[in-house]
């Protein structure tokens, strides 16, 4: 059976944490990540790290992290068997939702074009040169990578799912060196007042929380003094104060809660002490955006928007639109 070796995982972040003045975060994250993976471990957690195995060797990897596709290359072709290792290490992580990614000529057309909403959004933001970026609800981890390909100094995901623990690890063990980690837990299992990060994104998160208020406080707790908020979000057309709640799932998603207008948003920022609150992007999630792949052979947009009024979900409610507000932290 594989075994996923978590401190060597994280070894070097719990290193940096101490380091910082961070130690209290260190040793409360050091615990959780023990339980997560000792106490109570996922039943897929040895096919994962399988996979993660099967992946091949490749001296002098290198990444372009500017490319619409997360890209890692080599100075030399690969070989046959190392070919064929690769895609069945990365078959094995399916179902890839958030990329795409490009590995060695391996392409991964991923369920989400997300380097469109990554186009969308990094026009409005302050230069992430030199800067610590928490991602909360990051996925596979795609949008940390180009991050950190915008000039971060160091970016930290955030996620609890571990299938995408392991697909970020796919990128990572040819990038060793990457100031870049991605921690299996909730935004909520982060310290009270950690005010460390200069940039907070928060992208498709908001509307699966039953306490949007709440969220926004959280995440306004990782900010220091004059950091950034980057939230997206779904929304619905309305006046201020108003706020669909879907009656039981919206897309089929069952974990929606709140699709806000978007003046409601900007006055839940305006009430949980942020500064500056705007729009800077509302676009309709298209069937070309999120769709079902050849890595990812699930269900998806299509089948969740009315047949007969593709404007609409499945069960009646305006469809998928999704907005991006920059907010600071006074």
């Amino acid at each position: 059976m594989a075994y996923f070796d978590w401190r060597t995982c994280f070894g070097r972040l719990l290193t940096e944490l101490e380091d910082s003045g961070q130690s209290s975060w260190a040793h409360t994250l050091r615990a959780q990540l023990a339980h997560r993976f000792e106490d109570n471990p996922h039943g897929d957690l040895s096919r994962w790290q399988e996979a993660l195995n099967s992946l091949p060797d490749v001296p002098g990897a290198v990444a372009d992290l500017n490319r619409s596709a997360v890209t890692v290359t080599s100075p030399n072709d690969l070989g046959t068997h190392q070919l064929q290792a690769l895609e069945h290490g990365l078959r094995g992580l399916m179902p890839w939702r958030k990329g795409p990614f490009d590995f060695f000529g391996t392409h991964i057309d991923t369920e989400w074009r997300s380097d469109w909403k990554w186009d969308r959004v990094v026009p409005h933001l302050a230069d992430l040169t030199g800067r610590r970026i928490l991602d909360v609800g990051c996925g596979s981890g795609y949008h940390c990578w180009r991050m950190l390909g915008a000039g971060a100094r160091r970016v930290t995901g955030i996620d609890p799912g571990l299938l995408f623990l392991f697909q970020f690890l796919s990128v990572k063990r040819y990038l060793d060196e990457a100031p870049i980690d991605l921690l299996p837990i909730r935004v909520e299992d982060l310290p009270d007042g950690l005010e460390c990060f200069d940039t907070t994104f928060s992208m498709g998160v908001l509307y699966h929380r039953r306490s949007p208020l709440d969220h926004l406080l959280e995440l306004k707790s990782t900010l220091r003094r004059g950091g950034e908020l980057v939230l997206e979000t779904l929304v619905v057309d309305g006046p201020e104060g108003y706020s669909l709640m879907p009656e039981n799932r919206y897309g089929q998603m069952r974990n929606v809660w709140f699709l806000p207008s978007c003046d409601t948003l900007l006055r839940w920022l305006d009430r949980t002490g942020f500064r500056n609150a705007r729009v800077v992007d509302v676009s309709a999630t298209t069937t070309s955006e999120q769709r079902r792949t050849d890595w990812m052979r699930f269900n998806s947009l299509e089948d969740f928007l009315d047949p007969e009024d593709p404007s609409r979900t499945i069960e009646g409610y305006p469809g998928p639109v999704r907005a991006t507000l920059i907010a600071e932290k006074p």
